[in-house]
């Protein structure tokens, strides 16, 4: 018997609200009219008062675990070096900027020198102007030059919003400088016709990483004269650069250097960071060069108060009568309605579109029951929204015309919307990077924030608000990412060899592993060498052999059958689950059946609907090991890190009744299996471990099935990674280990380093899984420690004490662990405590073998073989089923 548990990403959004109306305690405001913000005298209130008043209704104040008080900082000047250019300086003075922050003046001095600089401080410091400065006086130097573009820049954003305000910033700041500085975006939506004319005259260039992975490197004839003169290449927000992605774009960047170096330039690489661990190591591994670090914030800071808040327990009851709690998305709704009420200027950070139209729309609702032009005063901002759209939505915000807004990370990256007097989180973001960069959107100019973040239904969660300390005295993650990940690479040094011939001379910027993957190029007829260099042989555009996003595959065309109107796409890694035949798909606010879905065409055929259910795909998973790297004894058990190989196939879909979330009928469905070969982290366990711990057959699957849920779960805090780029399987039996295994694997083509944290970090990532697990106040398993939302077994089998049990035993023979010792116990944990109940015979496991290797295909050939990134929370091996003259894999309703 294996239980399999993949990434999902919409289940929080379609999960049912428990929607109750909001008793305000709070006078509200009396005038909020929008030509007068500054008029809303409750907005002035400090953090703390605010965070009483939210806490006044019935029975709110115990919904917080914790409240963390960060003081207030003073600001340090500093002056700018002497060879920044005098009109620069004055451009600067005259946007109100009369000194430095010591940090600024120091990376404006390393970049004058040269070096290649990474400024990782914290949101609302000031990074933006610690790399413009240098740039804009290098380009006003360069507009001198004979040709008047005597020097250019290049500045990458992760999204195209950044881009856009980053250029609307460059356009004012450079305002006093005339046309000597003449910036310019460059990505999917500049018109044709304007082109031309960055290529051949805009010094400094905004732009995305896909735009020059796909436009500008291809094209770069048309860029000579841009790339000739590069002194700066600018990294916006350069912490998003992690896993698959961020090894592509660490690729992609060795070619633009690669480049450069023909045309005669060596640009110096400048980064701007939120606050991250060993930022010049993250940045050195991006950009393939030395990098200094400036890490030393000196710009001032407002007292910060952030609240854990955790969701009560509702009456309602979900899977095996698990009580369920009232949902992330409804209490944060409340938040943002009485922050509303308060006058108080508010994000709510949401983790889905869906879920931040739905908090919007709720809010709007409750705010008009207390005064109706409160109601236009909140709004949602996500991803999908024309530009002008978006510009206006921060525009009203900024002005104070907006009092809310339910926002997903679209908002999070930089743009500018000062201002802010309270985020609201709901749901751990996955790292506490991303968090801090969250709660960092609010309390600029040094005024006092409040940050509250609000618990998912979710083991890692649960966990978080009630040990502040793994938030409040940890330090952010280590950025993770592999360029030399084979998926990733070959596809680059294909791209590379289109671009210009690739020689011998050029193997040493692409790493160690191209001597390797260079021959497997030739065999699969990609490339041919020819006298000293290796050329692209194919018509088609070499750039196209991969997404960089990581995403794999061809994207999953959503066309609306009556009118032919193409409504978007869908990842070809989400498309078994979220499109298949029969399934409930949501756009722009419409909810749409799927008719059809073409696999081999990547056409999914929808019209609009209006159901009263939801859908969830059911799959089924095996695991085989191709090879082990590392592996070291746990007691007498093995923990072991390697390559795998992962097959899934989705089976069937559930329809779940909206507003209670019962089941109402499974449909089984013939999709083909995907393969994934990527790294995982797996641990066994032996026979005498099974009996120190009281570990029988029958409880056996159950407790292996509830530790691989958790610590999924638990792992997003060990390793910077979401716990939908995971995956896991856990069997009573593996045929490659002859063991009970738990396996937790990258859900990405060749991994993305988060297997590798999870190995290096094991003890203290197990030591909190059992501790999530034992913490928990629910008897037999909830989603707040065991159960996942996503399981392809529908949460069954799974044994919350025998997990502990498990877990303990396990943890005795850790590496670091003084033999026999057991972890510490909580007082009053139950879980241990309690007689076993009854419990009727188990049913018979039907073992699922991994299937043997194959021979890989030569990377690059294509879209990384296997599925797409995995996109849910754990995945658990195959199914269970009982014996019969012809199984087959049952898959058991889930939440």
């Amino acid at each position: 018997m294996a239980f399999n548990h993949l990434p999902a990403g919409v289940h929080d959004a379609l999960v049912p609200l428990s929607v109750t109306p909001v008793t305000h305690s709070v006078p509200m405001a009396k005038n909020h009219r929008s030509d007068q913000p500054s008029a809303d005298p409750v907005s002035r209130l400090a953090p703390s008062t605010v965070l009483d008043r939210l806490a006044a209704g019935p029975s709110r104040a115990s919904r917080i675990t914790h409240t963390e008080h960060l003081p207030p900082r003073e600001g340090r000047h500093a002056v700018w070096p002497d060879r920044i250019r005098a009109e620069v300086i004055a451009a600067v003075q005259a946007c109100g900027i009369a000194h430095p922050w010591a940090h600024q003046a120091l990376a404006a001095e390393h970049a004058l020198d040269g070096d290649s600089v990474v400024v990782a401080t914290g949101t609302a410091s000031g990074k933006s102007l610690a790399y413009l400065v240098p740039v804009l006086s290098t380009l006003l130097d360069g507009s001198e030059a004979p040709n008047g573009r005597g020097a250019t820049a290049l500045y990458l954003a992760p999204t195209k919003a950044l881009a856009a305000d980053q250029c609307r910033s460059v356009k004012e700041l450079s305002q006093p400088l005339g046309t000597a500085v003449r910036p310019a975006v460059y990505d999917g939506d500049t018109p044709v016709e304007e082109r031309e004319w960055v290529r051949q005259y805009a010094n400094y260039v905004l732009t995305n990483p896909d735009m020059l992975h796909r436009g500008i490197l291809p094209s770069h004839p048309r860029w000579s004269s841009f790339l000739r003169s590069l002194k700066y290449v600018v990294i916006d927000e350069c912490h998003t650069y992690r896993g698959v992605f961020g090894s592509h774009v660490a690729q992609v960047l060795r070619r633009l250097r690669r480049l450069c170096a023909r045309y005669g330039a060596s640009p110096v690489f400048l980064l701007a960071s939120a606050t991250a661990a060993r930022p010049s190591v993250a940045a050195g591994r991006l950009t393939g060069l030395p990098v200094v670090e400036v890490a030393d914030d000196a710009s001032p800071r407002g007292e910060l108060v952030f609240a854990l808040w955790e969701p009560p327990l509702t009456e309602m009851q979900g899977e095996k009568g698990a009580p369920v709690r009232r949902t992330a998305t409804a209490e944060t709704a409340d938040l943002l309605t009485d922050l509303a009420v308060q006058g108080v200027r508010s994000v709510a950070f949401v983790r889905s579109r869906r879920g931040a139209e739905l908090i919007s729309v709720i809010a709007q609702e409750r705010l008009a029951e207390v005064d109706r032009s409160l109601a236009r005063r909140v709004a949602a901002y996500r991803g999908g929204y024309l530009p002008e759209e978006r510009r206006a939505l921060e525009q009203a915000l900024h002005s104070g015309e907006l009092l809310g807004l339910a926002a997903t990370t679209a908002l999070e990256l930089g743009i500018d919307v000062s201002g802010l007097d309270a985020v609201v989180i709901a749901g751990y973001p996955g790292t506490r990077a991303s968090l801090w960069q969250q709660a960092g959107r609010a309390g600029r100019a040094g005024q006092g924030a409040l940050a509250i973040l609000v618990a998912r239904d979710d083991p890692l969660d649960t966990f978080l608000v009630h040990h502040p300390e793994a938030l409040f005295q940890q330090p952010v993650e280590s950025t993770v990412l592999d360029p030399d990940n084979p998926y990733v690479l070959a596809p680059h040094l294909c791209a590379a060899a289109a671009e210009l011939p690739l020689t011998d001379e050029d193997l040493e910027l692409f790493g160690p592993a191209c001597e390797e993957l260079l021959p497997q190029l030739e065999a699969a007829k990609l490339l041919r060498r020819r006298t000293r260099a290796w050329h692209w042989t194919r018509r088609e555009r070499a750039a196209d052999l991969t997404d960089i996003r990581g995403e794999g595959g061809r994207p999953v065309q959503v066309v609306e059958t009556g009118t032919g109107r193409l409504l978007g796409t869908v990842d070809a890694g989400a498309a078994h689950t979220s499109v298949h035949e029969g399934a409930v798909h949501l756009h722009q606010g419409r909810t749409y059946l799927v008719r059809s879905l073409d696999v081999e065409d990547s056409v999914a055929l929808v019209e609009e609907a209006s159901p009263s259910y939801s859908t969830i795909a059911r799959d089924t998973t095996s695991i085989s090991i191709l090879e082990t790297d590392i592996e070291v004894p746990w007691g007498d058990g093995r923990l072991c890190y390697g390559s795998v190989e992962v097959t899934n196939q989705v089976v069937s879909f559930l329809r779940r009744r909206l507003i209670t979330g019962e089941v109402l009928g499974e449909t089984k469905l013939d999709l083909p299996p995907r393969t994934l070969r990527t790294r995982a982290v797996w641990w066994t366990v032996t026979e005498d471990q099974l009996d120190a711990a009281r570990i029988n057959p029958e409880i056996l699957g159950g407790a292996l099935h509830a530790a691989e849920h958790a610590s999924i779960g638990l792992l997003p805090l060990f390793a910077t990674c979401d716990r939908w780029d995971i995956g896991g399987v856990s069997i009573p039996l593996h045929p490659d280990t002859l063991l009970p295994t738990v396996f937790v694997y990258d859900g990405h083509p060749g991994g993305a380093g988060f297997a590798e944290r999870a190995f290096h970090t094991a003890r203290e990532w197990l030591t909190a899984t059992r501790e999530a697990i034992a913490s928990c106040e629910c008897d037999a398993g909830c989603p707040s420690c065991i159960q996942s939302p996503k399981c392809g077994n529908g949460n069954d089998p799974l044994h919350k004490r025998g997990a502990v049990r498990l877990l303990t035993v396990l943890l005795r023979g850790a590496p670091g662990e003084k033999p026999g010792e057991m972890p510490e116990e909580r007082p009053g944990e139950q879980v241990r405590e309690e007689p076993e109940p009854e419990r009727e015979p188990a049913r018979e496991p039907v073992q699922r073998p991994g299937r043997p290797p194959e021979t890989a295909p030569a990377p690059g050939a294509g879209p990384a073989p296997g599925p797409s990134p995995a996109r849910g929370s754990s995945p658990t091996p195959g199914p269970s089923s009982t014996p019969s003259p012809s199984p087959a894999p049952e898959v058991p309703p889930g939440p």
